[in-house]
């Protein structure tokens, strides 16, 4: 079951610090997407993946979003993964409606947020904050398909310019779409590290990010370089506010955590609700859930937080 955790990279102050300083240190973000559209008996099998239902059932997409709101979720992360715009064209859409797709994965997330917290406002007592919606953004394996957001290996093909090139016009129209945040998930190694960190000061992007390493050791990056190269790619820039891991077996969090802080085997939900605060404790600051994740595991370490907070 993978697990979500992000720590604190040293930016300025922002609207995420706000949010983790309200959570109590500490902030919740959403679980697995696909995992629960399947729930709802959504079919995914496509190069596609969740952000088929951009195309097919968009009131699922804003569903499964309440959901995890419903949960605890301080944060919605959105259905634009394996969203791309080539992943849109090889599907026989213009680029024009590629461009609207990721924007409605924005717009989505947005809805589900504001019909979700003008609804508990009314409720005397809750113990829920104001989401804030992160603007998901895959590695450039994640579009592949073939697995290699887990491996690294991109081929001596794939230079960095070549990455700033694919991920640059999907970061534009996902900013201009309106998230409050930036979240680059699964990265596999150094060099897409570093064109992420590149790029956010390349296009002057304003809305605070993070970037989360994918890991299968516990030790080092899939594509075996070690985390300290790494972080010390993003350390030199002041557009990243946080750095985190996903796809990752819950037992290697604890150590690093601790590692991210000094520069797959299934849990159930009552293991999720046992490590979230040690994890909390450790130095992590965003907590949530990947693969395999539901509503219920967020509502556990939601419970769990809250309780020793």
């Amino acid at each position: 079951m993978g697990l979500g955790t992000v720590t604190g990279a040293g930016a300025t102050t922002t609207s995420l610090e706000d949010l983790i300083e309200r959570a109590g240190g500490c902030a919740i973000v959403d679980g697995g997407f696909a995992t629960q559209l399947e729930k709802h008996g959504a079919s995914i099998n496509d190069p596609l993946w969740s952000a088929l239902c951009l195309i097919k059932d968009p009131e699922l997409v804003k569903r499964v979003h309440l959901e995890y709101l419903e949960a605890g979720a301080d944060i919605l992360v959105t259905s634009s993964y394996q969203a791309t715009i080539p992943g849109f064209l090889s599907r026989g859409l213009s680029i024009e409606e590629g461009e609207a797709l990721l924007q409605k994965s924005v717009k989505l997330a947005v809805e589900a947020r504001d019909k979700f917290w003008d609804e508990v406002q009314s409720i005397p007592g809750h113990s829920y904050n104001r989401a804030l919606v992160a603007a998901s953004i895959g590695s450039y394996g994640a579009y592949l398909a073939d697995g290699s957001e887990y491996s690294g290996r991109y081929g001596p093909d794939v230079t960095l310019d070549k990455l700033k090139d694919f991920h640059r016009r999907r970061l534009q129209v996902l900013v201009e779409a309106g998230p409050d945040l930036l979240a680059f998930e699964t990265i596999p190694n150094k060099i897409e590290a570093q064109a992420c960190a590149e790029l956010l000061d390349e296009e002057n992007i304003q809305i605070p990010s993070w970037i989360c390493f994918s890991s299968v050791d516990g030790e080092n990056a899939p594509s075996g370089e070690n985390f300290e190269e790494c972080l010390g790619i993003i350390n030199k820039s002041k557009k990243v506010n946080a750095v985190g891991i996903n796809c990752a077996p819950p037992h290697f969090i604890e150590s690093l955590i601790c590692r991210f802080k000094q520069p797959s085997k299934c849990f159930d939900d009552n293991k999720f609700e046992l490590f979230a605060t040690r994890w909390r404790d450790s130095g992590a600051k965003l907590i949530g859930g990947c693969c395999r994740t539901t509503p219920s595991t967020i509502g556990a370490i939601s419970r769990a937080l809250k309780r020793s907070f």
